[in-house]
């Protein structure tokens, strides 16, 4: 015998429709690689606070972005204290 709590929740006919959780996904919207460092050649300096707030994404995910720029030399480290890494386009003065 089920309980009045069991009852309502098998007879609710209604599904919430669960939006896909992506999992380290690191897409920028409507953003290409050189839109990208167009914009960010702009800037004196880089930081991921100022990628997330600009692009509307969590810090991990700028501090990630940041990261593999570097690695493909799009942008180089040029300073670092124990919180925040800053950067510098190549090619900028």
């Amino acid at each position: 015998m089920q309980t009045g709590k069991q009852d309502k929740k098998s007879a609710n006919p209604k599904t919430r429709a669960v939006a896909e959780k992506k999992v380290g996904s690191i897409d920028l919207p409507d953003l290409t690689e050189k839109e990208l460092m167009a914009e960010l050649s702009k800037m004196r300096a880089i930081t991921p606070y100022q990628v997330a707030s600009r692009y509307t994404v969590k810090l991990s995910v700028a501090k990630s972005i940041l990261d593999k720029m570097e690695q493909r030399g799009h942008i180089r480290m040029v300073s670092r204290n124990g919180n925040v890494k800053i950067y510098r386009a190549l090619g900028a003065a």
